[in-house]
């Protein structure tokens, strides 16, 4: 018998996952002791364990963990940054002299969308890469790859060579960003998981609001730096990742996927215990591994994706990576790229403005993810998907009903165009509160140690192959049917809160591993809602696991 099971018979508790209510023997009075209370958890082993393993927030090891989440949110900021990019320069006269692609119509698209198409071109074999040599060496190499693409951009002389800087670009950013949220989720500590992974996804607005901030000053420069310099400036933070990779350590979970479990080890005694490698926390951790990882797994099998298609398990997985990967991105978000474009048709024609307008929506949108990050761990995500996604849809259909002027006339009242603006700012704070952490926690979480890579890497085909239609459509359809555009997004976003509903599994509050329990259940979004509850004594000990309570 392993060290973890022995211990945790010795607490009462039980590795294993039951469907129907159970009393332990021999603790049928435990919960009468004076002081002691009963609690309901997702986990009563993940919980006992966090009780018992109370990491230190503000210790060395900590802080060097916390670098190394932030270095994986500077991929995201590197994605971040070309959200608010385009739609600045493209308001930038000097930009327009030399790339002569308009604010709307097919060249536009084309200049937009060519950027997903090398997201999608990357996604084979940026999975390869993540697997064979591990999530810090996939990152290093997005970042040059974005580095290159940033010059060719910035040195551009023509729409042509532009698209092409476009495209590299794009394979650089899927090749990074294939590996910065599994690294963050593989190496956060359970009950941080969420908000790191949260933070991680929230590089958007760390790249975002400094693209904007940067474009709005270089606007007042009468000369081609105005949009050259913002070109050269997203490499930025791709330098810093290439510098500090060399500074944090491998994920442990590719470690032992790979045989290196000696390293995995070291890992989760350092940061998840202590320093203690007997840890309960730590002994938990390295038995679920051990368990769940298979040194033989697909991960070293490049052409493999069976298993997200030949396993009950493996489709309901890959099930919650298609929604919320489509779902992300089709749920208005996609206006964002072409925010001088509505802001114009809500009656600020002056490019300075505009530009403001975008910063202003990057901060406030920044606002409301950040909140949401702080209680990722806390929320369950279910609910938040629902909810958030009607909420959505509300404050897009008063955008819409309000903007009704503009595609009956072609103009708007000043006092109808700041309210049009305050929803659309509504909008995005929504969106922002409910999509941006669960973006990278959900596929993250979703997927196996042995499959997250490709997993992730085809997550990043569906969101560019959804944002490439969303970028190439949306300049055209905002040119034929004017503000009528947004009631389409209306209309989706009430069948995606459906779809939440009914087949979201609710992943807060489990172990990665342990969630494997979930997917393996006939029905597992009702497993999900399975609660443990436990006896908690007046010290804080947990001595007992006395019945697991499935809610349908």
């Amino acid at each position: 018998m392993s060290d973890v099971k022995a211990q945790e018979e010795v607490h009462g508790i039980s590795t294993a996952h039951e469907e129907t209510p159970r009393v332990i023997a021999g603790y049928g009075e435990t919960a009468k002791r004076e002081g002691a209370t009963t609690k309901e958890v997702h986990s009563a082993e993940l919980y006992a364990a966090l009780e018992e393993t109370k990491i230190e927030p503000w210790s060395k090891d900590s802080i060097h963990l916390y670098f190394a989440i932030f270095v994986a949110f500077l991929c995201a900021c590197a994605n971040g940054y070309d959200g608010s990019l385009m739609s600045s320069i493209m308001a930038m006269k000097h930009f327009q002299k030399v790339i002569p692609i308009g604010m709307t119509g097919e060249k536009v698209s084309v200049a937009t969308s060519m950027y997903t198409v090398g997201n999608m071109v990357a996604t084979p074999f940026s999975a390869v890469i993540s697997d064979r040599l591990g999530r810090r060496k996939c990152m290093f190499i997005g970042g040059w790859i974005i580095i290159i693409g940033s010059i060719i951009a910035a040195t551009t002389t023509s729409i042509a060579q532009f698209v092409v800087g476009r495209f590299v670009l794009g394979m650089g950013i899927q090749v990074m960003v294939v590996s910065a949220p599994a690294y963050a989720v593989e190496i956060s500590p359970p009950h941080w998981r969420g908000r790191a992974v949260g933070f991680y996804n929230c590089g958007w607005f760390g790249g975002s609001i400094p693209a904007a901030a940067i474009t709005y000053g270089t606007n007042f420069i009468d000369n081609n730096y105005s949009w050259k310099v913002p070109l050269i400036c997203q490499c930025f933070a791709s330098v810093i990742v290439i510098v500090s990779i060399w500074f944090i350590p491998e994920s442990p979970r590719w470690q032992l996927a790979h045989g290196h479990e000696e390293e995995a080890i070291a890992f989760l005694t350092k940061y998840h215990g202590n320093g203690n490698p007997n840890a309960r926390l730590v002994r938990l951790e390295i038995e679920e591994m051990r368990e769940g990882i298979r040194i033989d797994g697909i991960d070293k099998r490049w052409w493999d994706y069976r298993p997200f298609f030949t396993s009950h398990s493996g489709r309901w997985r890959f099930l919650q990576v298609i929604m919320i990967s489509i779902f992300g991105q089709w749920s208005g978000n996609g206006l964002g790229y072409f925010n001088s474009t509505i802001f114009k048709t809500l009656g600020y024609t002056s490019s300075s403005m505009q530009l403001l307008l975008t910063l202003v929506n990057s901060i406030i949108s920044a606002v409301g993810a950040l909140t949401a990050v702080r209680f990722t761990d806390k929320m369950p995500r279910r609910p938040v998907l629902v909810f958030g996604t009607i909420a959505c849809a509300i404050a897009i259909a008063i955008q819409a009903a309000i903007s009704v002027p503009i595609a009956q006339t072609g103009s708007i009242s000043h006092q109808k165009g700041q309210a049009a603006l305050a929803f659309y700012y509504l909008f995005n704070v929504i969106y922002s509160f409910t999509y941006t952490p669960l973006q990278g926690v959900m596929p993250a979480e979703a997927l196996e140690t042995t499959t997250r890579a490709k997993g992730l890497a085809l997550s990043g085909f569906m969101v560019n192959a959804t944002g490439f239609i969303s970028q190439f459509a949306t300049p055209i359809g905002l040119g034929n049917i004017s503000t009528n555009y947004f009631w389409i997004f209306v209309g989706w976003d009430l069948i995606e809160s459906v779809i939440w509903y009914f087949f979201c599994v609710e992943s807060q509050g489990r172990t990665l591993e342990e969630l494997e329990w979930l997917y393996q259940q006939p029905n597992p979004v009702k497993a999900s809602k399975s609660l443990d509850k436990v006896v908690v004594q007046r010290d804080g000990t947990v001595t007992e696991k006395i019945e697991d309570d499935v809610d349908a």
